[in-house]
């Protein structure tokens, strides 16, 4: 498995350098944006932000190996996980009104504050410690989807005044340095756990600095900034009307709770099917994220000019990878048969559909739902995602080590073939739908070339 993780993760690389070479070369040239003021705003919260999800990334690859190096079985494992995914649901439906009160960039530094805790509970061997570390990463994960996105939206709009148009170029560069920050962070979580000599616990103690710094730029260069909060009960009822009256809405909602649950169990299952195979666990999380940004470049070629192919198409073929591969997992980890470079391959495929799939969605999600609407809506899509993620865990947690994770891959196949029947559906409905198509090169917006 090491020289397979080493030997995929050069190849991912040099394919993602590739296509993003061939895109730029491809690609018409544009007006840039030139304005100093804005490269200047645009710089100051990158700073911060890159930091903040650098320091997420840091300690994904180890998350499992540190409580297992700890001697927790594998169904204390995933009631820590599941402490988690719970945290990460109840604090995300109210985060976007505990923001508006607080004020982003409060909140922003309370991220750094929490995340910093969350880190240190790391260095306990103690169950409770441990449990309440997973609560704070929760709360720590609803604020970093919150807090710096709507601090950067009101300052680009209400205080600089910048166009509005400009704002998706920002994200859209975002997205793009997050996989890189993602591929950069499992190479140094690999040699920081090797080199350091503290084991599993290493990258946990490495992303504290990056948090602390992190909290003190926004202290530093971060004006505050609040928004007139709206009742949470109005919000979810406004999401819930949303979601029953419109079709679209609702087959939308049914794929993203599917899909997403399989890959928080993913998530949680890829540690022990390759971890006693010797597999390097920073280098294949790097061999993801190349994967993931694999497929991020490939759905951006694929809309482009030259193809013009249509986010529903590959949020389709998306779920069609995902079905594949977990039919590959339930035959590679049956026990006694275990197929370690099968399964990597497998998970290889998922994050290259994940990588079509969050971009399909967020296009699809921004088209269909109204943007007042939006915080409600996506409530409600959390709460049946977090909790078919739960009891897949709880499910785990109560079988048999050897026969427990072919079984959930199994049902994680299931659910899968379901959210395929939701794609569907959602093709049939909205095949003549002009508005939910991506527009010719002519006919969008201008947005600065970054």
């Amino acid at each position: 498995m090491l020289v397979t993780a080493y030997l995929a993760f050069v190849g991912l690389l040099a394919s993602c350098l590739g296509l993003e070479l061939s895109r730029c070369r491809a690609k018409p040239p544009g007006r840039a944006c030139s304005n100093p003021s804005f490269l200047r705003f645009q710089l100051d919260f990158y700073q911060v932000y890159f930091l903040a999800l650098a320091a997420d990334w840091l300690q994904a690859p180890y998350l499992y190996k540190l409580y297992q190096h700890y001697y927790f079985l594998e169904g204390q494992i995933a009631i820590l996980y599941v402490c988690g995914l719970a945290s990460t649901v109840l604090f995300g439906l109210v985060a976007s009104s505990l923001v508006d009160w607080l004020g982003r960039k409060n909140s922003c530094v309370l991220f750094s504050l929490t995340y910093s805790l969350c880190c240190l509970t790391k260095l306990s061997q103690d169950y409770f410690v441990l449990l309440v570390g997973r609560a704070l990463g929760g709360l720590s994960t609803a604020l970093l989807f919150s807090a710096f996105e709507a601090w950067y939206i009101h300052e680009h709009v209400e205080r600089h005044d910048f166009p509005a148009e400009w704002i998706p170029a920002t994200f859209a560069r975002a997205a793009f340095w997050n996989h890189v920050l993602a591929v950069v962070a499992g190479v140094t979580a690999e040699a920081v756990a090797s080199w350091i000599g503290l084991g599993p616990v290493a990258p946990f103690v490495a992303a504290i600095p990056l948090l602390a710094l992190a909290g003190a730029l926004a202290l530093r260069n971060w004006g505050e900034n609040y928004d007139r909060q709206r009742a949470f009960s109005r919000t979810c009822a406004g999401g819930l009307r949303c979601l029953l009256s419109d079709r679209r809405v609702l087959l939308l909602g049914t794929i993203q709770a599917l899909f997403e649950s399989v890959i928080f169990i993913f998530v949680f299952l890829w540690t022990p099917v390759l971890d006693p195979h010797g597999a390097p666990l920073g280098i294949v999380f790097s061999s993801f994220m190349a994967a993931s940004l694999l497929g991020s470049s490939l759905y951006r070629i694929a809309t482009s000019k030259r193809y013009h192919l249509q986010p529903m198409h590959l949020l389709s073929l998306a779920v069609l990878i995902v079905v594949f591969s977990l039919f590959m997992l339930t035959f590679s980890t049956s026990p006694g048969q275990e197929s370690p470079a099968e399964s990597f391959i497998a998970f290889l495929l998922i994050e290259l559909a994940c990588g079509l799939y969050f971009p399909s969605m967020s296009f699809l999600r921004r088209k269909v739902i109204p943007e007042t609407e939006q915080a409600g809506v996506l409530n409600w899509f959390r709460v049946p995602l977090h909790l078919l993620a739960c009891l897949g865990l709880l499910v785990l947690h109560d079988s048999d080590r050897k026969t427990g994770t072919r079984n959930m891959f199994s049902i994680c196949s299931a659910v899968m073939v379901m959210a395929l029947l939701a794609v569907v559906g959602l093709f049939t409905v909205v095949r003549h739908d002009a508005e939910l198509r991506v527009p010719s090169p002519t006919e969008e917006p201008y947005a600065p070339e970054l």
